[in-house]
């Protein structure tokens, strides 16, 4: 998919990150603890030989963020998400994977410092699942951006069922409500399990699993490849 690069108040979270972990690496990590979110010494060398070492790097960072940040409530968490991958590069998929629309992993779009706005609301996803926000609260949400005039996606919240839900965007920096983003119209969302339609009056209609999103088991089938252990 294609989208205008647009990026305002980038965030440094992401690049502190990475000077404190350059010299931290230096020091032997200590044994992981049970519960801990892991990534193996095979994995984090794997990605080093493939795209460098601020590539181990970023993946160490987005690891220790899941770690050390359990116990934030849910907005801080989303606030925290937010930025970590909004400081990341957009990319057209064509131009970083040679294909019109393909859906990264998290590890493959920290692993290349980029991706399009899939890709940004699929990290943001499986990283607050980890960080223990249900399934159900979380829904990655097809929209047209209307002053784009372009197919876009991005991730809402819900704090309650019927609640309205808060919106997390590439595009934007800020998190505000789906009230406020009438530049956004809703066209369908889903999750780790359900589908839904987007309706213009009243709740969203439920019409089925996502299983159904071949995208999206294609998402599902390379995490699994990768052997990180991600909450669906």
């Amino acid at each position: 998919m294609t989208l205008l690069r647009h990026q305002l108040g980038k965030p440094h979270y992401l690049s502190i990150l990475l000077a404190v972990l350059a010299l931290a690496s230096l020091v032997q990590a200590p044994v992981a603890l049970a519960g801990e979110f892991t990534l193996s010494k095979q994995i984090l060398t794997k990605i080093e030989n493939q795209y460098g070492d601020h590539a181990r790097l970023r993946l160490i960072a987005w690891r220790d963020l899941i770690n050390d940040h359990q116990q934030l409530d849910d907005l801080a968490k989303l606030q925290m998400v937010n930025e970590f991958f909004n400081s990341l590069e957009f990319v057209n998929d064509i131009d970083l994977w040679g294909q019109e629309d393909y859906w990264a992993t998290p590890m493959e779009m920290l692993a290349s410092n980029g991706g399009d706005c899939e890709d940004f609301s699929i990290g943001k996803y499986f990283t607050l699942r980890e960080l223990g926000i249900p399934a159900e609260k979380l829904r990655l949400t097809y929209v047209k951006a209307l002053k784009l005039d372009q197919a876009h996606m991005v991730l809402t919240y819900f704090p309650t069922p019927d609640a309205v839900p808060l919106v997390l965007d590439n595009l934007v920096s800020e998190i505000s409500s789906a009230t406020d983003r009438q530049d956004l119209l809703p066209v369908y969302s889903f999750n780790g399990s359900g589908l839904w339609l987007a309706k213009a009056h009243g709740a969203d209609q439920r019409v089925g699993r996502s299983e159904r999103l071949s995208r999206w088991q294609k998402v599902i089938a390379r995490i699994d490849e990768e052997q990180v252990p991600l909450s669906r």
